[in-house]
């Protein structure tokens, strides 16, 4: 069992950032991956975005309906109640007296007081051109009078209009609080004395009606929203889910399951769909099964030329030996012939060589006998051998490795054949320039490259020199007698360690070629220790002259 300690862990700032952005890249993951997904959700947001403002229009065009239908009424009332104002103020004599009088003449019964559509009544002396009394009597000894807006009471005091309104909030000793609507006017009395009369009216049902229409609305919204994203998420899938079906049955197909097919229902597009991807599917059916066959036939083909022309090789083969044995006695023409014959059928063997070991390939029967072994030891053997060759080309073979063992389970012989084949490669196509192998390792790898200076290979070559037979100049002599089938089975055997083979190249700047090869055998791994791509540095470098190994290079 694992054990973290407080030094592993990561800290807390992270793990809560980690957290928070987990959501998010959930959604952008499956915002790529589903188109269900953003139909459904660009629906719901729009719609939700939709809704929304309309709400607010709603909203605002409701409550400026209710509010002028109130200041309507309740200018109506005011004015009503100026002239019995008028009167009461006129026939009492005290000014106080006359306030109480006029308060109570204009206030609504106690019952009705704090109940939605209730008003409050102020009357306020005016003392002089802008200041009143404020200390008169209200309707009720529980209304704050303070909560008639001064901004109100000024206007009233300066002002000339017939009568003024401000929003504001009704408050009382108690604390019970409503919003409110003050109006004020102003009475001047036949003996020139001014009062100030203001009506403050309730909000409050006018604040119920707002908040039940804004609940209606909300509820209605987000219902709305739910049915249009409800509905977008079933149209969406009776699309999506025939697409679904068919990226499902195409993986299928792909895997290798060839009888896999959709099912029609009804008559619309994707019926159609369904039926043509069907014919499509019975079509790549017999194709396939028709190259299956025909593969068949030739790997048995080559198969079978290749085991029937070794005994007539081998009795070629013997009297051509003493033939060559006894050329010192023939004439010169006939030493020749003697001499190419011997070398043609050499290059026979091995071209009947290569085919059957790439019908064993193609037929599955290849084995791979894996050992541990040091890849070193098989490049140096290697590079021995080929250094003859890459001398008579002119090229240096110089080799780069690490001094600690590289070790990984690994057919030795087909490995060797690998590197045997890149080597000649390079030498055959490197121009007489230097040749460097390099050795590297990692935790879940081992790799070789073969880099050499010649001709390069033009764009789009270096997915085609794996291909049985493919030669980058067919008016090109070969030196070496090749069969055009060397880097195939080379391909093929580093396949068969659950490997790579991979090439890169550019005209004049030469060629690489990296065998990359899994610490044991059938392991992935997740990258190669040399990169296909030599670097910019590398790339752009000028050769050294023939002869000369470069420096840090072990012969």
């Amino acid at each position: 069992m694992a054990v973290i300690s407080d030094v592993d862990r990561p800290p807390a700032r992270k793990r809560f950032a980690g957290a928070m952005r987990r959501p998010f890249v959930a959604i952008a993951r499956r915002w790529r991956r589903s188109i269900q997904f953003r139909v459904v959700s660009t629906t719901f947001l729009v719609s939700a975005a939709v809704v929304a403002l309309l709400g607010l229009v709603v909203l605002q065009q409701v409550r400026s309906g209710l509010l002028q239908a109130k200041l309507r009424s309740s200018v109506n009332q005011e004015l009503i109640g100026l002239s019995s104002a008028q009167q009461s103020l006129t026939s009492s004599g005290n000014a106080v007296t006359a306030l109480t009088n006029t308060v109570k003449l204009l206030s609504p019964p106690d019952t009705s007081r704090r109940q939605p559509g209730a008003y409050e009544v102020a009357a306020f002396q005016v003392l002089s051109p802008g200041v009143v009394a404020k200390n008169q009597p209200a309707a009720d000894v529980d209304f704050r009078v303070s909560s008639i807006p001064d901004a109100l009471i000024k206007a009233v005091s300066t002002g000339n209009a017939r009568y003024y309104y401000a929003y504001t909030m009704m408050q009382y000793t108690d604390g019970y609080q409503v919003p409110g609507l003050a109006i004020g006017s102003m009475v001047t009395t036949p003996s020139n004395q001014q009062y100030e009369i203001y009506y403050v009216f309730s909000l409050q049902q006018e604040q119920q009606t707002l908040e039940l229409v804004t609940r209606t609305l909300l509820v209605s919204g987000v219902g709305l929203v739910a049915l249009l994203a409800g509905i977008a998420w079933l149209v969406t899938r009776q699309v999506v889910k025939p697409v679904r079906v068919a990226a499902e049955i195409a993986e299928r197909l792909a895997d290798g399951r060839l009888q896999e097919r959709m099912t029609p229902k009804g008559e619309d597009d994707l019926a159609r769909l369904a039926v043509s991807f069907n014919k499509m599917a019975e079509s790549l059916q017999r194709q396939i099964r028709r190259l299956e066959h025909l593969s068949r036939v030739q790997r048995r083909f080559v198969s079978d030329v290749s085991h029937e022309l070794r005994t007539p090789v081998t009795t070629i083969r013997m009297a051509a030996d003493v033939l060559f044995e006894a050329r010192q006695r023939f004439d010169p023409a006939s030493a020749r012939s003697a001499e190419l014959l011997q070398n043609q059928l050499d290059r026979f063997e091995s071209l009947l060589a290569d085919l059957l070991e790439i019908s064993r390939h193609d037929a599955g029967a290849a084995s791979l006998e894996a050992d541990v072994v040091d890849v070193r030891d098989l490049v140096r053997h290697v590079v021995a051998d080929t250094e003859p060759l890459a001398a008579r080309r002119g090229s240096v073979v110089s080799v780069e490795m690490p001094a600690e063992p590289c070790l990984c389970e690994a057919d030795g012989r087909r490995v060797e054949r690998i590197l045997r084949n890149l080597l000649v490669n390079a030498a055959e196509h490197g121009e007489g320039r230097p040749i460097v192998v390099r050795v590297a390792a990692s935790e879940e790898a081992v790799a070789i490259a073969v880099r050499d200076h010649g001709i390069g290979l033009r764009p789009g070559e270096a997915a085609l020199v794996f291909n049985r037979f493919w030669r980058a100049d067919p008016a090109r002599a070969r030196s070496t007698g090749g069969t055009g089938l060397g880097l195939a089975i080379a391909l093929e055997d580093a396949r068969l360690h659950g490997g790579t083979l991979r090439a890169w190249g550019e005209p004049g700047k030469g060629s690489q070629f990296v065998l990359t090869l899994p610490r044991r055998v059938g392991f992935p791994f997740a990258a190669s220790p040399i990169p296909v791509e030599p670097g910019e540095e590398e790339r752009s470098a000028e050769p050294l002259a023939s002869g000369a190994p470069p420096e840090g290079g072990a012969r």
